[in-house]
């Protein structure tokens, strides 16, 4: 254990610790032993050296590590203690004088760079300039009028404002792919996905030379066709990317990073101001922890990640999918929006103990509920929504899941 995280001195653990005040004041006071690595460890109340010692005994160094580590829980601090937190009260205080008017001379600087507010389209608290104007694609996305930005969109918004290289990190179904596409859907960029997996080539990734009426033709992959047209390319599942591709991708994450294709010649593709670069993983940096349960997920290292601005996307809560559920269904009453949303974080909750073997989407959660609203059948509804797609193990937590909510009864043919 390292003292020193118990606001001990640097000169040793001796010295005084205390709690409280006045009468009710308590007191530790540590000092070397006459034997040899041992401390004596003495216990009263009141002015520390004055009045009756209760407790008066010698320890090992181990087991004063132990006590120190009880005394902080129970509120007492050493002099030296209270010295350090007071000069980091202090320097905190400065901290924050000086981070405010930087954080406005910044966000000064960014309002007087962002497109008119008549032009502009915003994303949560972000006014995000729209996509040049050309020809509709069918590469937008459609707008979701249900979608629920939270107050996480505004930082990821920001930094595809100032193109950045987002990568968005979470459990599968936690909506990192559809955050992407509904900000894209809005501002009206067309969006290209690459998934990739242990199959997907180098040549897939960034193209490749075929014969094509007699003649070898030069067929470009996805990366250098968003690129060259300015499209918003995510890259699902970068987690299983063989590193050639990864490899490729390192120079293209450069600041006004370029493509160089080796393969023509030493062509280099130069970025479009529209092009976005996107990717999404499942077991990376902050989810390494659940790579087991994301078979085939390889170890993107520090380096790598340090080139992109990497977002710990975690599920919405049961509030905010209550409300999603409101605004795709609005047929459904509050009630019965929270009860699902709450089945659904229990279930999510489950998976994370690895006592389910599938998590839980929104998406999913959406199909039962209109599958509810049609047939009327919680029971019947979540067949083809949820149990015929998970294996019957755990078919059978999920329905002991909704059982415990309540929302049918046992006679329901809950057995089937």
């Amino acid at each position: 254990m390292n003292t020193q995280a118990l606001a001990v001195h640097d000169n040793g653990p001796e010295g005084v610790y205390l709690r409280g005040s006045g009468a009710a004041r308590e007191w530790w006071r540590v000092s070397l032993s006459e034997r040899a690595h041992m401390f004596r460890i003495e216990h009263g109340h009141g002015a520390a050296g004055s009045g009756a010692v209760d407790i008066d005994t010698v320890v090992d160094l181990d087991n004063l590590e132990a006590k120190l580590l009880k005394w902080r829980r129970e509120g007492f601090v050493s002099e030296a203690g209270r010295e350090d937190e007071a000069r980091a009260v202090a320097a905190g205080s400065r901290f924050a004088m000086e981070l405010e008017p930087a954080v406005e001379l910044q966000r000064e600087a960014r309002a007087a760079e962002q497109t008119a507010p008549t032009q502009a389209v915003r994303i949560g608290s972000v006014a995000m300039p729209p996509a040049p104007e050309r020809t509709p694609s069918a590469l937008v996305p459609r707008i979701n009028d249900a979608y629920l930005f939270t107050a996480r969109a505004d930082d990821i918004a920001l930094d595809i404002v100032e193109n950045r290289r987002v990568m968005l990190i979470g459990h599968t179904g936690s909506g990192k792919t559809s955050f992407i596409e509904q900000v894209a859907a809005r501002t009206g960029h067309g969006v290209l996905r690459a998934n990739v997996n242990g199959q997907t080539t180098i040549g897939d990734f960034v193209g490749f030379w075929t014969v094509k009426g007699g003649e070898t033709v030069w067929v470009d992959g996805v990366l250098p066709v968003a690129m060259r047209e300015g499209y918003w390319l995510i890259i699902d599942e970068l987690d299983f990317a063989e590193p050639s591709i990864l490899a490729v991708l390192t120079a293209v994450l450069e600041p006004n990073g370029r493509l160089l294709l080796k393969e023509r010649g030493n062509e280099i593709v130069e970025p479009h101001p529209s092009f976005r670069l996107f990717a999404t993983a499942n077991a990376a940096g902050a989810m390494s922890a659940y790579r087991h349960l994301y078979q085939g997920a390889n170890l993107l290292n520090e380096a790598f990640l340090d080139r992109w601005r990497v977002y710990l996307f975690d599920y919405l809560s049961k509030a905010e999918e209550a409300e999603v559920l409101l605004r795709t269904l609005p047929a459904l009453t509050p009630v019965i929006a929270q009860t699902l949303a709450a089945i659904a974080a229990d279930c999510r909750a489950a998976f994370a103990r690895e006592d389910l073997a599938s998590t839980f989407s929104t998406r999913r959660l959406i199909d039962w509920a209109e599958l509810m609203l049609r047939t009327g059948d919680v029971e019947r509804a979540a067949g083809p929504a949820i149990y015929a797609k998970v294996s019957a193990e755990d078919a059978a937590l999920i329905r002991s899941i909704i059982r415990h909510h309540a929302i049918f009864d046992a006679g329901d043919g809950a057995s089937g």
